[in-house]
């Protein structure tokens, strides 16, 4: 499997430099406290060495939503059946998602790819003209992860391909991630599991407060699925071995676009829990993608505060957001849009 290198980010003098510029006169050091660490990380990105650094400039911001199914779904692991999926995604094309609207509010260009969708969408719902589809589809949905592994290597290295190949043809120098795939919290859980040594039980987490979520007999059934999946799959230790056994087309999909897009020197929004899990592969397979990751907030989903936990990340917010679709990151967008002017040369 062929990658791209990505070069690291670190620079204490650039930081020292940068410091200086945001810290007000006449106040203590970190006064700005994490905001602070938001404009640093901003600029290491955007310093290209030998050039001075001068000042942020966000170009052409891409919002990418990768929808797919999972054949896990079949298990009855989820609250929604597998349709939900298509529905989700015919409601985005439509522009009557929450996406959309925080999308046009920002100035995002929006872009839904069928990683995998199991059925296929009816021309109707691709003559929307609302916001482009496009069609990288690795397979109808993968396969039930309890009977077989989820995808093959071969499929799991061209859905990371695919990915890549889907940021080097995009404008702009900020990606921002989001899903659509029910199911696809189960392949969250048990790569987070997998990769991080979290006990399942804890990585497929509770909600007491989630409407429309799992009872306890459905959630005691949904752990005994993804320990039979987990049992299957013991061998697959390796981040591209357990993200082919138990993960998804868009889970991979959204691995290689952090890989390609950091490659490219482009400051990359990751959304919830689902795009966290393709972060923690991108970063296993590529380390130094972890300088360009800036991870949005902190879902509802009790996973995913223990993969930030692991991944030693701060998200910049905590709304209790359950909608995934990359809402998170532009809600996240104005903090962003706050540390480029926090940077601007003064006049």
């Amino acid at each position: 499997m062929k990658l791209p290198e990505v070069e690291p980010t670190a620079d204490i003098h650039l930081d020292h430099a940068l410091r200086g510029r945001v810290t007000p006169e006449g106040f203590p050091e970190h006064a700005l406290g994490r905001m602070e660490a938001l404009v640093l990380q901003l600029g290491r990105i955007q310093h290209a060495p030998p050039t001075p650094f001068d000042a942020l400039a966000f170009e052409s911001p891409q919002m990418l939503v990768f929808a797919a199914d999972h054949g896990i779904a079949d298990e009855g692991v989820s609250a929604f059946p597998q349709a939900v999926t298509s529905q989700r995604v015919t409601q985005i094309l439509a522009g009557r998602a929450p996406v959309n609207a925080l999308s046009k509010l920002h100035g995002f260009e929006l872009t839904v790819i069928d990683a995998g969708l199991a059925n296929p969408l009816t021309p109707p719902d691709l003559d929307l003209g609302q916001v482009p589809l496009l069609l990288r589809k690795i397979g109808y949905g993968t396969r039930n992860m309890v009977l077989s592994p989820a995808m093959s290597l071969t499929q799991a290295v061209a859905a990371l391909h695919a990915g890549m190949d889907v940021v080097r043809h995009l404008p702009g120098n900020v990606v921002a991630l989001g899903d659509v795939g029910v199911g696809n919290t189960s392949c969250a859980a048990l790569l987070l599991s997998r990769l991080c040594g979290v006990p399942l039980a804890d990585a497929c987490g509770r909600d007491h407060e989630q409407e429309g979520g799992l009872a306890d007999t459905e959630r005691r059934h949904k752990l005994e699925k993804l320990f039979e999946a987990a049992t299957r799959h013991r061998k697959a230790v390796s981040p591209l071995a357990a993200l082919a056994a138990m993960g998804g087309f868009e889970i991979a999909m959204m691995a290689g676009a952090m890989v390609q897009a950091a490659s490219e020197r482009r400051i990359v929004l990751v959304d919830g829990f689902v795009s966290g899990t393709a972060a923690l592969v991108a970063r296993s397979l590529r380390p130094a993608v972890a300088d360009y990751l800036i991870y949005s907030h902190r879902s509802a989903e009790p996973g995913h505060r223990l993969l930030l936990i692991h991944l030693q990340a701060q998200p910049l917010m905590d709304m209790e957001l359950r909608v995934g679709q990359g809402v998170g990151a532009l809600l996240a967008w104005p903090l962003l849009l706050a540390a480029r002017d926090l940077l601007a040369p003064q006049s």
